[in-house]
């Protein structure tokens, strides 16, 4: 996956360049910090660190903002994808988008946009079939993810309106002849999230 082109608005009103790309190895403590600073508690951190030990960070994105120099480049925005399990089965492969991170200094810019984006892209190529996320409403549909009641899916944690699927792949939720839906488990390492 190449770095994709990403825009911020900026005082002076031009455009500044963000890329974003998978994330590398030696950039972990860099997005550990990024992930402490975009969320109160470093739970999160704590989370992305478990998905990667176990392999099951499917997707990862990083955003980056080259400095004014050019020689370095900050992490300012991240995503994880990671597997989920539908039950009763189906075959179709679904990922879970969780977190979304992007650094304070840096938010309402559209890097949490672009990175969404970028990774649903990525999740396609990858052959995931849909992806699900627990979040904004108003935020995703906009990116258009819908209620995933709409495809009569539930999950685990009992959470209704914040609950939200996208297809990736036309009709992998609402065809093949399903007419219920059913209940999405996330990776075993958000349990211990404590969601």
């Amino acid at each position: 996956l190449s770095a994709l082109p990403l825009r911020r608005p900026n005082p002076s009103g031009i455009a500044m360049p963000t890329a974003s790309r998978p994330e590398h190895v030696h950039a972990r403590a860099a997005i550990y910090e990024l992930l402490c600073a975009a969320f109160p508690t470093p739970e999160e951190a704590l989370l992305v660190e478990r998905l990667r030990l176990s392999g099951a960070a499917a997707i990862a994105l990083v955003a980056e903002d080259p400095d004014g120099d050019g020689t370095a480049t900050p992490i300012v925005g991240h995503v994880v994808f990671s597997p989920v399990q539908l039950d009763p089965p189906r075959p179709v492969t679904g990922l879970g988008l969780a977190p979304l991170a992007v650094h304070p200094s840096r938010q309402r810019q559209g890097i949490g946009r672009q990175l969404t984006l970028a990774g649903l892209d990525a999740c396609r190529a990858a052959g995931a079939d849909f992806v699900v996320v627990l979040g904004d409403p108003a935020y995703y549909q906009q990116l258009g993810f819908v209620p995933a009641s709409q495809y009569l899916l539930a999950n685990e944690y009992g959470v209704d309106h914040e609950f939200l699927a996208i297809e990736l792949t036309p009709g992998a939720l609402a065809g093949h002849g399903y007419t219920t839906g059913g209940m999405i488990s996330y990776a075993s390492e958000f349990a211990a999230f404590g969601l």
